[in-house]
């Protein structure tokens, strides 16, 4: 009987570790991904500031459309390359809050 409440303790406390293992991975993963998108909201207000000031700034129409088709030109680039990143970061944050449970998953397919 007493071996049975010490599985079940252990059993609990395992849980648990692993609850907070994730919870941590979890925490580390969403800081990362929102001071990524923080920095790339940064960047792109500070070249969309500087396109507008060399829009407003050309001497001609050409000039204008020339500056602001380059604009969003890199814009885009910019965007689909960041968007891709944080992809790849949701990936790994997925990968890592899954793996406290591989083992544990790997011994109840036993």
């Amino acid at each position: 009987m007493m071996n049975n409440l010490d599985e079940f303790q252990k059993l609990g406390k395992d849980n648990m570790d692993l609850a907070m293992q994730t919870a941590g991975n979890m925490s580390k993963g969403f800081q990362a991904i929102a001071a990524e998108v923080a920095d790339y909201q940064k960047k792109s207000f500070e070249e969309g500031t500087a396109a507008i000031e060399k829009i407003v700034a050309a001497k001609s129409l050409d000039k204008a459309f020339e500056a602001q088709t380059e604009y969003f030109k890199t814009f885009y680039e910019g965007m689909v390359g960041e968007m891709t990143k944080i992809g790849e970061m949701y990936t790994d944050l997925a990968k890592d809050v899954y793996k406290p449970y591989e083992g544990m998953l790997g011994k109840m397919a036993k």
